[in-house]
Formats: C-alpha cells, sequence, structure tokens
C-alpha cells in the first residue's frame, strides 16, 4: 500500500486536474507498486475533496463489465466509482466542452434505486426489487490521467484508471423509464449515432450478462468500507458500446428503442 500522505498527494493532483484540465502522467510508472487497493485509496481521498468543496454523491458508476474490457486491463471483475452531483447533464442539451480534457461517449442503462442496498450477499432478485425504473443513459468518460503517456505511448494500468474515478466525467439520464418487470434488460439496446451516423449498437447483456448482475457487484464490493447504495441512487451498470470520441461541435442521438432516444451537442 502506498504511503496516506503520498495517496492524499495524488488525490489532490487529481481533484486539482479536473478543475484544471490538465492531463497527469500515469500513477502507475511513477509508483510501480501500486495496487488495485491503492488506486481505490486515491478516489476515496478525491471523494473528500469534492465534498469537502460542497459537492454531493449521487450514485455511483460501473465499468470495465465486458469480458473484453477486463482482459485488456488484466483484471477478473469490474470497477466502480461514484457520480458526483455536478456530474449530471440534463438530456437534449449543449454539454460544454471545457469541462472535459478527452471526452468519449458510451451507452448505459441507469438503475433509480427506490430502496437501499447493502452487503455483502446482495442478489440479482434483491436488485430489481430495489430498482423502481431503469432509465437509458450515457456516461462520459475522460481521462485526467493520460489515457496513453505522452512520451512512451503506454497505455495507463487499471490502477490509474481506478484512482481516476473510474474514468468518468460526466452523466445524462434520459427521460425514458420502465419497471423492471416490463421489460427484460438483457435484450434492452441501443444505437448510438454521431453527427448522424451510427457509430455503435449493443444489447445490455453484453454487462456481465445482466446488467442487474454488476449492481449486485457493487452493493457488496462496497459493504467491507461500510458502504452501501442508496434510495434515490443512480446507478450506472456500464457500457454495452464502445466509447466514441467526442469534439466541440459534435452531435449524438442515443435511440434505447422502447425506451425512449435523446441528444446531446458539444459546444
Amino acid at each position: 500500500m502506498l504511503a496516506s500522505d503520498l495517496t492524499q498527494s495524488l488525490a489532490r493532483q487529481l481533484y486539482d486536474a479536473r478543475k484544471s484540465r490538465t492531463q497527469l502522467r500515469h500513477f502507475s510508472k511513477q509508483y510501480p507498486q501500486m495496487t488495485i487497493e491503492d488506486g481505490y485509496a486515491i478516489q476515496r481521498e478525491w471523494v473528500k475533496l469534492e465534498i469537502a468543496n460542497g459537492r454531493s454523491i449521487k450514485g455511483r458508476k460501473i465499468g470495465l463489465t465486458s469480458r473484453a474490457m477486463q482482459q485488456a486491463s488484466q483484471i477478473d471483475e469490474p470497477d466502480y466509482a461514484p457520480l458526483m452531483d455536478d456530474m449530471f447533464f440534463a438530456a437534449d442539451s449543449d454539454l460544454p466542452l471545457e469541462r472535459f480534457i478527452a471526452p468519449r461517449v458510451e451507452v448505459e442503462l441507469a438503475f433509480l434505486l427506490g430502496k437501499p442496498l447493502k452487503g455483502p450477499d446482495v442478489t440479482l432478485d434483491e436488485v430489481l426489487a430495489a430498482t423502481e425504473h431503469v432509465a437509458p443513459a450515457i456516461e462520459i468518460i475522460d481521462a485526467r490521467i493520460e489515457q496513453f503517456d505522452r512520451e512512451t505511448k503506454a497505455m495507463r494500468k487499471v490502477f490509474d484508471t481506478i484512482s481516476d474515478f473510474a474514468a468518468n466525467a460526466g452523466i445524462i439520464v434520459g427521460p425514458g423509464r420502465a419497471r423492471v418487470s416490463e421489460i427484460d434488460l438483457r435484450w434492452a439496446g441501443a444505437i448510438l449515432s454521431k453527427n448522424g451516423v451510427v457509430e455503435e449498437t449493443g444489447l445490455a447483456a453484453g454487462v456481465l450478462g445482466h446488467p442487474a448482475i454488476g449492481v449486485a457487484w457493487l452493493a457488496n464490493k462496497i459493504a467491507p468500507y461500510g458502504e452501501q447504495l442508496n434510495a434515490g441512487d443512480v446507478v450506472l451498470a456500464g457500457s454495452f458500446t464502445r466509447p466514441v470520441n467526442a469534439a466541440r461541435g459534435d452531435s449524438f442521438t442515443a435511440d434505447y428503442g422502447p425506451l425512449g432516444s435523446f441528444s446531446f451537442r458539444f459546444v
């Protein structure tokens, strides 16, 4: 484990990088002994800084839910991070590019919880029972820590991604709503278009076979830290498409079929 003062220093660097839109070099290169637990420790210290600045946690995100992404990251489980209140953007709106460094867009389902979920033994059925609605959602991922090192071009490691809020930077929850009894979540699909061209399509079954499995995993994973998922939380279950790069002027439309569609633009 990294020393606590170093963990706090790295968290402060990330906190400042988010505000200044200045990318950092890989922590894992500077500290080769870094572990996954170090990544989460840095993440928790960063959350403390955000809360001290008046922010609050509105939910959680789950990442690296596809088998291909886990293999590429050399891990065997997803990762997670908080959704801070200032990361939420309205559907059918303009998103200020200056809020991001290198934004990319992913298609997900959001679980809107009506009841709390507290591990360590939360099941898929309990997730479904606690879910008030599912909604279409877009996650905007970003890289306060460089995705590729500026000199070596080496890809960042999972420790870097975890400490960097699991790459989370923004979320749009669409207006569509469905109860879990009304839809087979495995077959919930989406079409993501950029500037009128279809870029990605996918099914939610790509998220661990069933997106609610990830929510159960998350509730159990955070339990040892005395944390739980709360009523009112928004939980992003994980992307079922590849990320699509975004630049100023790019317009996106996300069409989730029966769950509806919405658009947004980077300005």
